[in-house]
């Protein structure tokens, strides 16, 4: 089994693929926040590792404290550290719950985001399992909300697709980042239109939305 904590150690090289990656997510994590309406702002991230993109955005952010976060993250020591920033960054309206992100049962209580991040997670399933994700994605999020998701584009290259099944979904893309570093790592930003609650919304699926393999995302 890959050991996460160790996994994260790349983020301290500023040169490296996971860097520029983060730099990518916490910007259009900021945009995102900026975009919400007035008022509260519910912020859902699953796989959430260290919460370097959240803890590394909100600090500083302008409507920081209209935000509200719960981070999910299975791994122990991860999540342990993303306990302690963000109790150093005095964000105590942040909570990380060491818990299956892949279990819908896992965040119910934080839906419907506003903002949900899904990044790290669609290198490492099978792309039924990223289809599943993709397609329950409406089903947890506001009018509004924006999802903020990674890839790489290592041939087949499937970010394509992936654009595609967020369009099917009733999603406008905001931006489709390609970074061209390490994998060809891309950041892609789509925001929901219409109504939470439609009709045409799935419900959310009965078993595991995802899972993991031993596949470098």
């Amino acid at each position: 089994m890959r050991d996460w904590a160790e996994w994260h150690r790349g983020y301290d090289d500023p040169a490296s693929a996971l860097s520029s990656r983060l730099e990518c997510v916490k910007l259009r994590l900021s945009e995102a926040i900026d975009r919400c309406q007035a008022g509260p702002v519910r912020l859902l991230s699953l796989c959430a590792g260290q919460g370097r993109d959240v803890i590394g955005v909100l600090p500083a952010h302008r409507r920081r404290d209209d935000v509200s976060a719960l981070l999910v993250e299975c791994d122990g020591r991860n999540a342990e550290f993303a306990r302690q920033c963000a109790a150093e960054a005095d964000l105590t309206q942040v909570r990380i719950r060491q818990a299956d992100a892949s279990q819908v049962a896992s965040f119910a209580d934080a839906l419907p985001a506003d903002v949900l991040l899904l990044c790290g997670i669609f290198g490492n399933i099978s792309d039924g399992d990223i289809r599943r994700t993709v397609r329950a994605a409406p089903g947890f999020c506001a009018a509004g909300a924006t999802v903020i998701w990674t890839r790489h584009r290592r041939p087949p290259d499937l970010t394509p697709t992936i654009r595609q099944w967020f369009a099917d979904g009733g999603f406008t893309e905001v931006a489709f980042d390609e970074l061209d570093t390490g994998p060809l790592v891309s950041v892609g930003t789509h925001r929901l239109a219409g109504t939470r609650g439609d009709s045409k919304e799935p419900p959310p699926p009965a078993g595991p939305l995802f899972t993991f393999r031993e596949k470098d995302e």
